[in-house]
C-alpha cells in the first residue's frame, strides 16, 4: 500500500502523522510511504530522517492526496484537504465530527473511508488513541490556566500555588477521566487547592485513596458544579462522551456569576465544549472574555508541544496503521472490532451512531459495508 503523510495546515499545528520510526515500521513490511517536504521539520524531524527510513519526499499535499491509498494525519482535514479526498481512499486521523457538520458533509461527499483516532476502542476499555493527547491536554490545561491567571493576560493576578501566608488558587476540574486526572496531578503538584467532580463514584474513590486530603472529590450534579465553579479561580472542563457532542455542564448564568478574572479552560472544545459560552480558538488567539471570565478554548492544545505530542500519538496509532496497510480496510476492520469502532464515515455514509444522531444524518452500521473483504 502507498501511505501518504501531508504537512498539517491547521493554525499553529506542527505535529506530523508519522515519525521516521513509524515510517520504518511500514516500509520494512513492504509498503511505500510518501511524505510531503518539511512535514516534520518544525519539530526537529528532518526530511533526511524520513528518507533514511525509506520514505519518498514530494513537494505538495496535492501530490500526497493524489497518489496515496491511505492518508495519515493528525488533525481533521481542512476544507481544501477534504476536497482532495477520493472514493475508497482511507483517511486515518482525528476527526471530532459531532460538532462539525461542514466537515462531516465534506467527508460524506468525498466517498472516502474515514477512521477517527478518537473513537477507536481498546481491549481493556477506554480510547487508547485519544488517551495520549488527553494526557497532554490535561497537563497543559493547568499550565495554560496558570499563565492566564496572570494579570497581564486578563486573569485575577493569582499565583496558582500561592506563597506562605497567602492562600493558593482554587482549581475545579469537571471530569475525572484521562484529561481530569492529568490536570489534577499537575494542579496538586503546583500546590493549588483542587476540587474534582465526576459522576463515577468508583473513580472518585480511587483518586481519594491516592491523593487523600490533597484534593476534594464531589459527585457531579448541577448544584455541585455551580457551587464549585463560583468559588474557583480556574475551571477545567474535561468531560467526554465518545464520539458525541460534549454536554454543556457550565451554563451562561454560572459564567455570569463568576469573579472577573477567573479562567476557564475547555479541553472538551474538540467535541463542541462543555461550557455554554465556549467557542473554538487557536494558538494564535487562544482566549476571549465573556462577563469578565477568560476563556481558553484552543481546539488543538497538544499542538503547542508538538514534538512530545507527535511521539506520544505515534506510539498509539502505528499498530492500526500497519494493520490497515497490511490487510486493507475491510479485512482490518473485520478482524478487529476495536479498530472498527473508529469508522465514522465510509463510502458516503455516516457509520458512527453518535455522529449521525448529533448531526441528523442517516446511520449506516459499519458491518453492512464490510462485505467483500
Amino acid at each position: 500500500m502507498l501511505i501518504g503523510v501531508p504537512k498539517e495546515i491547521k493554525n499553529h499545528e506542527y505535529r506530523v502523522g508519522l515519525t521516521p520510526a513509524s515510517v520504518r515500521e511500514l516500509t520494512s513490511r513492504g509498503h511505500q510511504v510518501l511524505v510531503q517536504n518539511s512535514a516534520g521539520v518544525a519539530i526537529g524531524l528532518a526530511d533526511e530522517a524520513y528518507t533514511a527510513a525509506g520514505a519518498t519526499l514530494c513537494g505538495s499535499a496535492a501530490e500526497v492526496f493524489a497518489q496515496a491509498d491511505m492518508i495519515v494525519k493528525v488533525k481533521e482535514p481542512q476544507p481544501a484537504e477534504c476536497a482532495m479526498l477520493r472514493p475508497g481512499q482511507i483517511l486515518y486521523t482525528y476527526l471530532h465530527l459531532a460538532p462539525d457538520p461542514e466537515q462531516t458533509a465534506a467527508l460524506v461527499k468525498s466517498g472516502a473511508v474515514c477512521i477517527a483516532y478518537e473513537t477507536i476502542t481498546g481491549p481493556g476499555g477506554g480510547l487508547p488513541l485519544l488517551a495520549p493527547m488527553s494526557e497532554v491536554a490535561g497537563r497543559m490545561s493547568i499550565q495554560a490556566g496558570a499563565a492566564h491567571l496572570e494579570k497581564s493576560k486578563g486573569g485575577l493576578g493569582l499565583l496558582l500555588g500561592g506563597v506562605p501566608g497567602v492562600a493558593p488558587a482554587h482549581v475545579a476540574i469537571i471530569g475525572a477521566g484521562v484529561v481530569g486526572t492529568n490536570a489534577m496531578q499537575i494542579a496538586v503538584g503546583m500546590g493549588a487547592k483542587v476540587t474534582v467532580l465526576d459522576t463515577n463514584v468508583d473513580r472518585l474513590r480511587q483518586l481519594d485513596l491516592v491523593y487523600g486530603n490533597r484534593i476534594t472529590t464531589l459527585y457531579s450534579n448541577g448544584q455541585s458544579i455551580e457551587e464549585s465553579v463560583l468559588d474557583a479561580d480556574l475551571v477545567i472542563g474535561g468531560v467526554l462522551i465518545p464520539g458525541a457532542a460534549a454536554p454543556k455542564l457550565v451554563t451562561r448564568s454560572m459564567i455570569g456569576g463568576m469573579r472577573a478574572g477567573t479562567v476557564v479552560v475547555d479541553v472538551a472544545i474538540d467535541q463542541g465544549g462543555c461550557f455554554e459560552t465556549s467557542h473554538a480558538t487557536t494558538h494564535a488567539e487562544p482566549t476571549f472574555v465573556v462577563d469578565g471570565v477568560v476563556h481558553y478554548c484552543v481546539a488543538n492544545m497538544p499542538g503547542a508541544v508538538a514534538r512530545t505530542s507527535t511521539f506520544a500519538l505515534n506510539n498509539a496509532t502505528i499498530r492500526h496503521a500497519v494493520a490497515l496497510a497490511n490487510k486493507g480496510w475491510r479485512r482490518a476492520l473485520k478482524d478487529d472490532p476495536h479498530l472498527k469502532a473508529g469508522l465514522n464515515v465510509c463510502e458516503g455514509h455516516v457509520t458512527y451512531a453518535a455522529v449521525a444522531r448529533a448531526l441528523s444524518h442517516d446511520y449506516v452500521p459499519a458491518d453492512s459495508l464490510l462485505d467483500g473483504a
